[in-house]
């Protein structure tokens, strides 16, 4: 033998070794099977063979190869997406909670921000983490029990639960799970606080002592923007995205469409922007008449006012331009300053009043501290106590949910109920 020779078979030989020639397994009619795959004579039958995510070898069946080579790709998949883990129940919340939320594609890139940050401040570093399969009515009585002794309110709560009950329900349509562990769980938590979270609107007293606290000079730049809250009942996303051709003056009312909102953007790398979008709801287009508290007077002195100065806001969102309302710099005002205004404006009313009251010697009327949707809420309210037709209070509101307009309205008639028998 020669040496050339010699040295081609020590060659093969190594690379034989290093697995870099390798003998095919071959099924009926000599067809080459991949790694995995073998071929069962005696019963006629494709296996493929692999090891899943908690690391457990498995096998699936099949008489024809590329019936079998689709559930290998299906198979492949699934790992990678850890979609064999969820089917069998071995996936945490977490796991659920990231693919309920990536489905709800429909959803509002605002409303995807909300939930996603709801779920990772309060969920997902600890009630997060335990298997969905394993959670029962206790463990979710439990956790809401855990926040609420952490000094969270009703409300966060409801948030909490207004993003784990669909995840939950996913799973049970998914047959994941057999029951929802967070049905009713909320209701039983807000038992124990009954009425304690419920909203409560200004009496008309302080409705009026706030707005009468806006005459004051220093504070008459803030009167446009808080009468009309008042006098509409717009949600501040809806108050903040009015522009002027937004108010018919001639019909006297004011067409709302729009609504801007002020949050971070996960498709912006989590910066902050306006943007301007529809209403809440489809509910949310409605038009408003100009009747209440002046607002059509206020209103058509602002506009004056702004054309003779020339002021005005000028903030261009998704090329709307316009806006009613405008802070210091001339740019459309942030919701968040708008509340911050508001406690100032109250924590203000409140110190004169107590020393003027003390001074005449009468009882002080003292403002509570409220929020924009509190003067929305208050709104409502009045429009309830002056008993007008559901329809319409609901189609001013721009409720979804008449159910939402009922319940307001049946606070305000318990509390009438309560007033007329007190003067008895």
């Amino acid at each position: 033998m020669n040496d050339s020779l010699i040295l081609f078979l020590l060659y093969i030989n190594i690379i034989k070794k290093e697995g870099v020639i390798m003998k095919h397994r071959t099924g009926p009619n000599g067809v080459v099977l991949r790694k995995g795959e073998t071929y069962l004579y005696k019963k006629k039958l494709y296996r493929y063979t692999f090891t899943d995510s908690f690391g457990h070898r498995q096998s699936i069946y099949a008489k024809d190869l590329k019936v079998l080579r689709e559930k290998e790709d299906e198979i492949r998949r699934d790992i990678a997406d850890c979609l064999d883990m969820y089917a069998r129940g071995k996936a945490t919340i977490n796991y659920v909670f990231d693919r309920y939320i990536k489905l709800k594609d429909e959803l509002k890139s605002t409303t995807v921000w909300n939930y996603t940050y709801t779920y990772n401040k309060y969920v997902r570093d600890g009630f997060g983490q335990k298997r969905i399969a394993d959670v029962k009515y206790s463990d979710v009585r439990a956790f809401y029990n855990d926040l609420i002794k952490k000094g969270y309110s009703i409300s966060t709560v409801d948030n909490v639960n207004s993003v784990l009950h669909p995840t939950f329900e996913m799973a049970v349509r998914d047959e994941i799970i057999r029951k929802n562990p967070s049905d009713n769980v909320l209701g039983e938590v807000k038992k124990k606080f009954r009425g304690s979270s419920k909203r409560r609107a200004l009496t008309v007293e302080q409705e009026n002592a706030f707005l009468n606290f806006l005459e004051r000079p220093e504070n008459l730049v803030w009167k446009p923007l808080f009468t009309t809250m008042f006098a509409t009942g717009l949600r501040v996303g809806e108050l903040i995205s009015l522009t002027w051709d937004d108010i018919d003056f001639d019909d006297r009312k004011i067409t709302v469409t729009n609504n801007i909102t002020y949050c971070p953007r996960l498709e912006n790398g989590g910066k902050s922007e306006y943007r301007l979008t529809a209403t809440k709801t489809e509910a949310g287009d409605r038009t408003i008449p100009l009747k209440y508290h002046g607002i059509y007077d206020v209103l058509s002195d602002y506009k004056s006012y702004q054309e003779e100065s020339g002021n005005g806001c000028n903030s261009v969102i998704d090329g709307v331009s316009g806006f009613v309302f405008y802070n210091r710099f001339n740019n459309i005002c942030n919701p968040a300053s708008i509340n911050r205004e508001i406690k100032r404006l109250v924590a203000k009313h409140n110190a004169e009043e107590e020393v003027n009251a003390a001074k005449e010697k009468r009882r002080a009327v003292i403002i509570p501290d409220f929020s924009c949707h509190i003067a929305r809420h208050t709104f409502c309210t009045r429009l309830c106590e002056n008993d007008t037709n559901i329809k319409v209070i609901q189609d001013v509101m721009g409720h979804k949910d008449i159910q939402t307009t009922l319940n307001i309205y049946a606070d305000v008639s318990e509390k009438k109920k309560q007033d007329e028998f007190a003067k008895m």
